[in-house]
């Protein structure tokens, strides 16, 4: 009896943790995303290129990279607990402070904060996720948790937009910052596990960082994940500006409706990778990076198309890229676990500062600026062939459409890279047990 209900807790202490660390990435996106849902007010009151909105996103994921991997360090040597605590609070406070800019270079200073805020979250959470869950189950928590990708960036795209439609982009921007500061008391008062919890029979020894750099299948995993993210990125900073610059719909219809994409396309996909990936890994060590590079695969046709659509068919875009998305959404929960099953508990968050580094750094990070510098050279070719001098807001539809068609030829790539991983992993499982 004892230990039945010794169990009951232990499941109900990981569940009330998950929740909150759900949570906090929940919010972790909506900050994140919140400049993508203000686009185009904010492009328009400044001024800027679409290369500029670019390198919003670009400076605050390079920034990412880099802080994260010292936080990784920390988060496997101090609390993980007090570290997320002090990230939060940095990141909620850096999102506000974007209502008082009044320049460009303000702008960045917010967007450069929030990422050294934001580094702290994912290595600290999904480290403390791996000791509350043995592997053949972490599939579905860590897809559950990555849930905050789609539904924080659903609802920051849901709110911001009419927030700032009836009260402008500076209320929106403060309206985001709030909810994560209210979540840090909740935080404090968890329990944290120890290091190695979940793992079956005697902890394995620590290891060392070498270790993790000699593990194949983790830098098919690095490059997997550059690709991905270029897409991600790409589309969570300029989603919104297609739809309102092609289909020509305000900013508050706009956000709705890439929160549409968001919600539909990253729950139905975040669900059915935690469930497939742990059914998979019980027969094949393999499985869950093919299920990975098989939805990658099939995203490529369905993004083509989905961008390709023009004014009046907006009814054929929406389905089509939230099919999109909701594939590509995939990766988090598969290849997440995929990373815990090669890399032993006392490197998890470390392992996972370097996986955000080094994809980045190697092409990550440059998916929003290089689509920006292809819309504005677009653009400029369309006016140019339209012999205008101005490169006006139609022009600008064009070079933006045409420029998104990068997501499609990689994620056809991805999906190689994927495969190629699904070749070493059950060797490099092997070698870690």
């Amino acid at each position: 009896m004892a230990t039945q209900a010794q169990a009951v807790t232990s499941d109900r202490f990981a569940r009330w943790s998950l929740a909150v660390l759900i949570a906090i990435n929940v919010l972790n996106f909506y900050d994140r995303h919140v400049a993508g849902a203000l686009v185009e007010p904010v492009r328009k009151e400044f001024g800027l290129s679409d290369t500029q909105v670019g390198w919003l996103s670009t400076a605050f994921t390079v920034l990412y990279g880099l802080i994260g991997l010292p936080l990784g360090w920390l988060a496997d040597k101090v609390s993980r607990k007090k570290l997320l605590a002090v990230g939060v609070t940095v990141w909620a406070a850096l999102t506000a402070s974007a209502a008082w800019a009044s320049s460009y270079a303000f702008l960045m200073f917010s967007r450069l904060g929030l990422g050294v805020g934001e580094a702290a979250c994912a290595p600290t959470a999904t480290s403390w996720i791996g000791d509350l869950y043995p592997a053949h189950r972490r599939s579905k928590p860590l897809a559950l948790f990555m849930l905050g990708v789609p539904v924080g960036g659903a609802l920051s795209f849901f709110f911001s937009g009419p927030i700032a439609l009836r009260y402008g982009w500076r209320i929106a921007m403060i309206m985001a910052a709030l909810p994560a500061l209210l979540l840090v008391p909740v935080l404090l008062l968890l329990d944290e596990p120890e290091r190695g919890a979940s793992e079956r029979g005697t902890p394995p020894p620590a290891g060392s960082l070498w270790q993790v750099l000699g593990i194949p299948t983790f830098w098919w995993i690095v490059i997997s994940g550059a690709l991905v993210n270029f897409n991600l990125y790409a589309i969570g900073t300029f989603l919104p500006a297609f739809f309102s610059r092609i289909h020509h719909v305000n900013v508050a219809r706009a956000g709705i409706i890439t929160g549409i994409v968001y919600a539909i396309g990253g729950l139905i996909g975040g669900v059915v990778a935690g469930i497939w990936g742990d059914r998979v890994v019980r027969r094949n060590p393999s499985g869950r990076m093919m299920i990975a590079a098989v939805a990658a695969l099939a995203a490529a046709p369905l993004a083509y198309f989905g961008i390709h659509q023009t004014f009046g068919a907006l009814a054929i875009a929406i389905p089509l890229l939230t099919l999109t998305y909701g594939l590509l959404n995939m990766y988090y929960g598969l290849v997440y676990a995929s990373i815990q099953d090669i890399v032993a508990p006392s490197l998890r968050a470390t392992s996972m500062a370097i996986y955000f580094l080094a994809m980045y750094l190697g092409g990550a990070s440059w998916g929003t600026v290089i689509i920006g510098k292809l819309s504005d050279r677009w653009a400029q070719r369309a006016a140019a062939l339209a012999g205008s001098s101005t490169v006006t807001e139609p022009f600008k539809a064009i070079g933006l459409q045409q420029a998104m068609l990068a997501i499609p030829i990689l994620s056809l790539a991805l999906a190689l890279v994927l495969w190629l991983g699904s070749r070493s992993i059950a060797r490099d499982v092997a070698k870690r047990a």
